[in-house]
C-alpha cells in the first residue's frame, strides 16, 4: 500500500508538472504568436505612414532630397518603437532595455563617431541645400548627378555610370562645385593658330559659327577673344554659353569646328 500510494503521489507530482509546463508552453507560443503578428502589423503601418508623410510632403513641392531623407529618419525611428513596444508585450523589461540599448549607443557612438559626423552632415545638407537630387556635382573628389541624399552617404552616379557612396561628411567638409545650380554655364576652349593667322578675320568667323551651334545661346553672346600670342603662334580663347543639359554636345560641336578651322589655316 506505501509503494502504491508513493506511486500515485510520483504519478500526480508528473502530471500537475507537465500540465505547468503546457500551460507556460502555450502561454509563451501565443505571445510569440502574436508578437510576430503585432511586427508583420506594424511594418505594415509603419510603410502606410512613410507614404502617407512623404505623399503630404510632395503636395507642399517638397523636393525629393527632403523625402528620402524624412521616409529614412521616420522609418527607423517607428522601427525601434515597435521592437521596445513588442518586447514590452513580451514580458521584457523595457525600462532596463531602454538603458542598455542608450548605453549602447554611446558605445557605438564613441567607436563610430565617424558614422555619427556622417549622420550630423546629412541633416546640414539637407537644411542649408547645397545640392538637391539630379544636381551635377563636384565634391570630395568625385564628379556626378546626386541620386540619392541618405542618412550617412550621399549617392553620385558618374558619367562612367559608376555609382559612388561618398560620406556626408567628407562632401561636406570639402568643397562642392554644383555644376546644376545656375541656369546655364560657359563652355570653355582653346584654338591655338598658326602665328601668320590673322585673328582679326579669324575671330568674327569663328564667332558667327559657334553661334549657328544647336543649343548655343544667343544671350550671354558668343565670347572670342585673343589670350595669347607669340612670334609662331596666336592663341584664341572661345566662351560659348549653353543651357547645363546641353553642355557635352556643345563642348564637342565646339572642338570640332576649332579643329575644322585649324585645318583649314594649316
Amino acid at each position: 500500500m506505501d509503494a502504491l500510494n508513493v506511486i500515485n503521489i510520483d504519478t500526480d507530482r508528473i502530471n500537475s508538472l507537465f500540465n505547468t509546463v503546457m500551460q507556460y508552453g502555450a502561454t509563451v507560443a501565443l505571445r510569440l504568436v502574436i508578437a510576430a503578428l503585432l511586427w508583420i502589423v506594424g511594418r505594415w503601418l509603419i510603410g502606410v505612414l512613410v507614404r502617407m508623410a512623404q505623399r503630404s510632403l510632395t503636395r507642399q513641392r517638397f523636393d525629393p532630397t527632403v523625402l528620402r531623407y524624412v521616409g529614412s529618419f521616420i522609418t527607423v525611428t517607428l522601427n525601434i518603437i515597435l521592437v521596445i513596444a513588442i518586447l514590452s508585450y513580451c514580458g521584457i523589461e523595457t525600462t532596463s532595455f531602454a538603458a542598455l540599448l542608450a548605453a549602447v549607443a554611446l558605445a557605438i557612438g564613441m567607436a563610430w563617431s565617424g558614422l555619427l559626423a556622417n549622420l550630423a552632415a546629412g541633416g546640414f545638407i539637407i537644411v542649408l541645400r547645397p545640392f538637391k537630387v539630379g544636381d551635377l556635382i563636384s565634391a570630395a573628389g568625385v564628379t556626378g548627378t546626386v541620386v540619392e541624399i541618405g542618412l550617412f552617404v550621399t549617392s553620385i552616379n558618374t558619367p562612367e555610370n559608376v555609382l559612388n557612396l561618398v560620406g556626408n561628411n567628407k562632401i561636406f567638409s570639402d568643397t562642392i562645385v554644383n555644376f546644376s545650380s545656375n541656369v546655364f554655364r560657359s563652355v570653355e576652349s582653346t584654338a591655338i593658330l598658326p602665328g601668320t593667322a590673322d585673328e582679326q578675320k579669324i575671330i568674327p568667323r569663328l564667332k558667327d559659327q559657334i553661334a549657328r551651334l544647336p543649343n548655343v545661346l544667343s544671350s550671354p553672346a558668343v565670347d572670342v577673344h585673343l589670350s595669347a600670342a607669340t612670334a609662331d603662334s596666336v592663341t584664341l580663347s572661345v566662351r560659348p554659353y549653353c543651357h547645363n543639359d546641353h553642355y557635352d554636345s556643345v563642348h564637342r560641336q565646339t572642338l570640332a569646328l576649332i579643329r575644322a578651322l585649324m585645318l583649314h589655316l594649316s
